[in-house]
């Protein structure tokens, strides 16, 4: 596979230096991509390179993921108007580590001459002195070439710290120790680290009297002009604690039309021919594609299990004939889901101090899910109320411990669209 031409048929290669593809094309080759631990998880917003390494590694090369041990201390100014918070070490540490697991199941560590390598640049600076550091790092690039690096010409005026500053200089010596060591001689990222990596192919013409190349890719964005990578509940997280799969998987199955052809091509790791076949039979469904780029995308991001799941309470809360079966089928985690997707009350185990609770007063008094007890009398007279999928016919119905779905849950409906959940601890 040519690398650089599957980045530019999916719509993924934005700029290289001169005669990338010619070296690309000689041999197996060596590339990285620097990820710093400043948040608790990946996102899918870093899944676009987490992609331009797997498709790499497709063609291949061998992937290297550099993990900021060191750069995440600093802070990388591109991109931000303002001076980054630094985080302690004790939580870019943690960070980094939760990072790491996260990405190994995305590329191949494990077997073959291109398998892929992961390397912390902590290990590059934690023995080195300042002085040490100016002498050797410094001293390769003028602060006339730093300026000129739109990550900072943008923050002149408003202020950046020398800290900040010299971001650049780690990134360009991470490039100068990865060619060094390993042969490394491709470094890729999004648009806004174009500068970044070009530091570093100056870093090993001027110290290493070596060539080296870049790669980035455009920045992600979406056809209504908002942030990729966000919904309205904020980040898309690869952490299912942070966003669970059912709302990563909703994330794509909500996604604007318009944005579709592009998304398929940046996360499908489908050919091009199995693509184009895909939004032939499909291109009147737009659905058909978003439903199969979720199902894809969720299997890989999270499993084969977590994207059942996913479906159990879709079809739960979407599909008007979902029956007492289909919830009863439902394990803990999967009730879980629901009650974070539909109102729900929490209420204490107490509440069954006498063994039973009136409906009456669950759904007026102890969840709200009616304003009063004659609402609640006229929605049971109009036959409007289930319990667990049971329709509720006498407004004199206890509901018992009994009723409680894995000793925990109640799902508790009023009409066809109103759905509650309610938590018993």
């Amino acid at each position: 596979m040519n690398f650089i031409e599957e980045l530019r048929w999916r719509g993924m290669l934005h700029n290289t230096t001169p005669e990338v593809e010619e070296h690309l094309l000689e041999s197996m080759r060596t590339g990285y991509i620097g990820f710093d631990p400043t948040a608790p998880s990946l996102t899918i917003g870093n899944y676009v390179q987490i992609m331009l390494l797997a498709l790499f590694q497709k063609a291949g090369h061998r992937p290297i993921i550099l993990m900021g041990g060191a750069t995440g201390r600093v802070g990388d100014p591109s991109g931000k108007d303002k001076e980054r918070q630094l985080k302690s070490y004790e939580e870019l540490d943690s960070n980094l580590q939760f990072q790491l697991e996260q990405a190994r199941k995305f590329l191949n560590f494990d077997e073959g001459e291109n398998k892929a390598l992961v390397v912390n640049n902590l290990d590059f600076y934690k023995d080195m002195n300042v002085l040490d550091f100016l002498r050797n790092v410094g001293k390769t690039l003028t602060v006339n070439y730093m300026m000129s690096k739109e990550s900072v010409k943008k923050r002149i005026e408003t202020g950046i710290s020398f800290t900040e500053f010299s971001y650049q200089l780690l990134q360009g010596y991470d490039f100068q120790k990865l060619y060094e060591t390993v042969g490394c001689t491709i470094q890729m990222g999004g648009s806004d680290q174009w500068g970044n990596i070009t530091s570093g192919t100056e870093f090993i013409r001027r110290n290493a009297q070596g060539k080296a190349y870049a790669v980035t890719t455009p920045l992600l964005t979406k056809a209504d002009g908002s942030k990729f990578g966000k919904s309205e509940a904020g980040n898309i997280w690869l952490d299912p604690k942070m966003t669970t799969p059912y709302r990563f998987y909703q994330f794509w199955i909500n996604a604007d039309d318009r944005d579709l052809p592009k998304f398929i091509r940046y996360f499908t790791l489908k050919s091009r021919e199995e693509v184009e076949a895909m939004e032939a039979e499909h291109a009147d469904n737009p659905q058909a594609l978003k439903r199969l780029l979720a199902e894809e995308l969720t299997k890989r991001v999270h499993s084969e299990e977590a994207y059942e799941s996913v479906l159990k309470v879709t079809e739960l809360l979407f599909n008007k004939k979902a029956n007492k079966a289909q919830l009863l089928a439902m394990d803990e985690a999967d009730l879980a889901t629901v009650a974070n997707e539909i109102p729900s009350f929490k209420l204490d185990r107490d509440v069954f101090a006498f063994g039973k609770i009136e409906i009456l007063d669950l759904l007026a008094e102890h969840t709200q899910i009616v304003n009063s007890k004659s609402d609640a009398r006229r929605a049971i007279k109009g036959n409007a109320v289930s319990v667990n999928k049971d329709k509720i016919q006498s407004i004199g119905k206890d509901i018992t411990p009994n009723d409680l779905l894995h000793d925990k849950y109640l799902m508790v409906e009023n009409g066809r669209k109103n759905k509650f959940m309610v938590v018993v601890s």
